[in-house]
């Protein structure tokens, strides 16, 4: 059933594999793309659905050569951002020379006032990325489709979107000289529109929602008014995807190579979640941590929740929705990744559970008020999974816990937008005083 719902999306991407592949061209470890459902293999190249089965095409590397503490060393003393796991990626060995804008080592930071109101005691940590370039984890996925770009030849970064990935893409498009034109819903937060135009590339709103949106960027790879562009969660999404593993590792090297006990990850088309799993999985190949159990759990909004929904009937088929959330940046209602996502959160003994728009505004202010850290509607639904799921004695508080909080709230202010002033008062300590503030 996986393969009859890709099927009308993978046959455009198959068409061009003898035309693109290129095995010639130097992504530093990446070998091959390898299909997730039959293990069919292609050079390298701009596709991302396998001519065999039309399942999904992601990276396979050779890691035989790495030594396990040269490794770490060499992993230890690189920059200060993603490209400090170059020999991890699909990127050239120079990467770190090139115009990017080099994303990541964002904060983890030890959430001792959430733990507290949240009963957990076991440890709790917010991995913050809002601390990226366009203030969301998105710049690490381009970053790694850009150098992808690159390597193909392409002139033209694209994408679809629901707002950050936009943002995203126009910065890094600018810092590489390349022309950007990316596609939106219509109906955008407008915060997010103002940062996806302010780096001066094209922006073109959808009549529709995201769906639609990739439906129409699907479309547009197929014909000739679409030759030279690289979209990045399409047509190079296999390499795009990779950026979401050093998530994964950053917060492993964290926590003194390590891994997270548990770990709570928002749900848009599913990739983050599944490329966090596979980042964890490398790292244990490669003995960069200890082999030992952990947990994925995936959040959602109430309001666009597929896989939740499935997870919770126990089917292996994502069926999709129409979104209706103020989480817009999760609101996906068919997400490409959705199975894989329930195949990792039972195969971890994980779960995946949504929250209503009122609970996600609860906890965007509850983190904020307990940590300082403003989030976007997607960090107010992990955060608000996550007290759901201790509620509900599904997430264990006695063991290590990481959230993410993948966006900055400044992008997402309607979602707030009454909270405001304590009182006014005129300048006087009376009038200070008769507002009972002491």
């Amino acid at each position: 059933m996986r393969k009859m719902r890709r099927k009308g999306l993978a046959s455009m991407a198959v068409q061009t594999v003898a035309s693109t592949s290129n095995p010639t061209v130097d992504l530093g470890p990446a070998t091959a793309l390898s299909c997730r459902e039959c293990g069919h293999r292609v050079p390298l190249g701009p596709v991302f659905a396998c001519e065999e089965c039309f399942g999904p095409l992601e990276i396979a590397y050779d890691f035989a050569a790495y030594d396990t503490e040269e490794l770490r060393k060499r992993i230890e003393s690189g920059p200060a951002n993603i490209w400090r796991y170059a020999p991890l990626l699909p990127v050239p060995a120079d990467v770190a020379d090139k115009p990017n804008i080099n994303p990541g080592w964002t904060k983890l930071v030890k959430a001792d006032n959430l733990a507290r109101e949240l009963g957990v005691t076991g440890g709790l940590y917010v991995k913050d990325d809002s601390g990226n370039p366009t203030h969301s984890f998105k710049d690490r996925v381009v970053a790694q489709a850009l150098e992808a770009a690159r390597a193909f030849g392409f002139t033209t970064l694209s994408c679809s979107s629901t707002g950050n990935l936009a943002g995203a893409v126009g910065a890094a498009a600018a810092r590489a000289g390349f022309r950007s034109c990316v596609f939106i819903p219509h109906d955008l937060e407008q915060g997010k529109v103002v940062m996806a135009a302010v780096y001066g590339g094209e922006l073109v709103g959808i009549e529709g929602n995201y769906d639609d949106v990739n439906r129409f960027c699907s479309e547009l790879i197929g014909d000739p008014a679409g030759e030279g562009w690289g979209f990045v969660n399409v047509n190079l999404r296999p390499y795009y995807a990779e950026g979401s593993k050093t998530l994964a590792y950053e917060i492993c090297e964290q926590l003194g190579w390590r891994l997270p006990d548990q770990i709570v990850v928002p749900i848009a088309s599913g990739s983050q979640l599944t490329k966090i799993d596979k980042g964890l999985q490398e790292l244990i190949k490669l003995g960069l941590v200890e082999d030992r159990p952990y947990k994925i759990f995936g959040a959602q909004a109430e309001g666009c929740s597929p896989v939740s929904t499935a997870f919770k009937a126990g089917h292996d088929v994502v069926r999709p929705q129409k979104p209706n959330t103020i989480a817009k940046s999760l609101a996906i209602g068919n997400p490409a990744d959705g199975p894989y996502v329930l195949d990792i959160a039972r195969r971890t003994g994980g779960a995946v559970e949504d929250v209503t728009d009122e609970q996600v505004v609860d906890a965007i202010k509850l983190l904020a008020r307990t940590e300082g850290i403003f989030a976007e509607t997607a960090g107010g639904v992990t955060v608000g999974v996550t007290k759901k799921l201790i509620e509900d004695g599904v997430l264990d508080p006695s063991l290590t816990t990481v959230v993410l909080n993948t966006g900055d709230g400044l992008k997402t202010l309607d979602a707030v937008a009454g909270t405001g002033l304590t009182a006014t008062i005129r300048p006087t300590l009376e009038s200070f005083r008769d507002a009972g503030l002491v």
